[in-house]
């Protein structure tokens, strides 16, 4: 498999750019406290569209992303981007409660819709709001009446409440999306101290478990869409390494603030680390060499035997480490647990591929940097 990020001559192609539309939230989930202050995030945005244009200009596989915040809230700003600055893929990660805020027109242009859902109906209501549950699966059948034909994310934080593979499973059931896929509420919260303990004995047997339902299915010549799992799998069958990090941040992927600056990582919005420059005085190529240049995955992972495989996990995680570094392994055993289940089904995987009853072009996942950052 080729890395997400390649050079045909002098032109860098294949960029996920992230564009924050602002940093406002209508919610504010437990995890993440809504909106970002208006000081990192600033309300207005501060460059024109011809100047995000000019920024973006030369790229023929670009992937943007709207982001926020949540990014609905300006989504007069989605659809003149959409008009204006033309992109391979289009892509959104949203709530899903203004949904009507965007014409149909925008929605069916879009490749992948990531919506905000953690599970059953408590558990989502209890982080989120009230309420919440409902609201995203209506946005979700909404999308689907609209005629929606691109790939519908079920988006998840896992947390101390959360059933792995209860939740998982209950997502898939709902027949409403291509796709699940998690973020372990970890490194942003703070350090709950029952959270090893939630890990090491619900989450990750329950993760194990999942994990046995899925391969399981896939020997039938059934793949679900688990997308770490499809990721993980594809990659372990081809022996072809993931990105580092996977998610392409500093490497594929970069972020438009707000005010124009340019940020490696979309929630690296407080580190100076991350910003690169602004689309106003760089352009793209100069400020993706200078993020190749000056970021990247080190060490302890360089010289882990799984680092072909997590590439690392995160590069906000790696570089702040809010848990230190009892934290960091945590999530370190969280990417080798998962890692090892699938690989000891590699054999099953290979006869599953050799007799047809599954191709390995399915397991592909994602097939563009959708910013599904594929290791939880």
């Amino acid at each position: 498999m080729d890395l997400p990020f390649h050079n045909k001559g002098e032109v860098l192609v294949g960029m996920l750019c992230y564009i924050i539309t602002t940093g406002k939230c209508n919610l504010k989930c437990k995890y993440c406290g809504g909106s970002f202050p208006s000081s990192l995030v600033p309300p207005k945005i501060g460059y024109t569209i011809d100047e995000l244009r000019d920024f973006l200009h030369g790229d023929d596989e670009l992937t943007i992303a709207f982001y926020g915040g949540e990014p609905l809230l300006n989504a007069a700003l989605i659809a003149e981007i959409m008009d204006e600055v033309r992109a391979q893929h289009y892509v959104i990660q949203t709530n899903g409660f203004l949904i009507d805020a965007l014409p149909s027109q925008y929605w069916l242009r879009m490749d992948t819709v990531l919506l905000s859902i953690d599970g059953v109906e408590r558990l989502t209501d209890y982080y989120r709001g009230s309420g919440t549950y409902k609201k995203v699966v209506s946005a979700a059948s909404k999308l689907r009446a609209l005629g929606y034909k691109g790939d519908l994310v079920a988006r998840m934080t896992a947390t101390m409440q959360s059933d792995i593979d209860r939740d998982v499973k209950h997502l898939l059931g709902l027949q409403l999306f291509d796709h699940v896929h998690w973020q372990l509420d970890a490194v942003w919260s703070p350090n709950e101290l029952g959270f090893r303990n939630w890990l090491v004995n619900t989450y990750l047997p329950k993760l194990s478990r999942l994990v046995d339902f899925w391969v399981s299915k896939v020997l039938d010549g059934k793949i679900l869409g688990i997308a770490p799992f499809k990721a993980l799998t594809h990659a372990i069958v081809r022996g072809s390494p993931l990105g580092k990090p996977p998610c392409g941040a500093g490497w594929n992927a970069l972020t438009v603030n707000t005010n124009g600056d340019v940020l490696a990582c979309p929630i690296a919005v407080d580190v100076e680390w991350a910003r690169m420059g602004n689309i106003k005085t760089s352009s793209r190529e100069e400020l993706l060499e200078k993020a190749r240049a000056q970021l990247g995955i080190g060490e302890p992972c360089e010289r882990c035997r799984y680092i072909s495989l997590c590439g690392g996990r995160c590069l906000y995680a790696h570089y702040e480490r809010l848990w230190g570094e009892d934290g960091f392994k945590l999530l370190c055993l969280s990417a080798k647990t998962l890692i090892d289940a699938l690989q000891s089904a590699k054999p099953l995987f290979e006869e599953a591929v050799e007799d047809g009853r599954i191709a390995i072009e399915d397991l592909e996942y994602p097939k563009f940097a959708n910013t599904v950052e594929i290791i939880p």
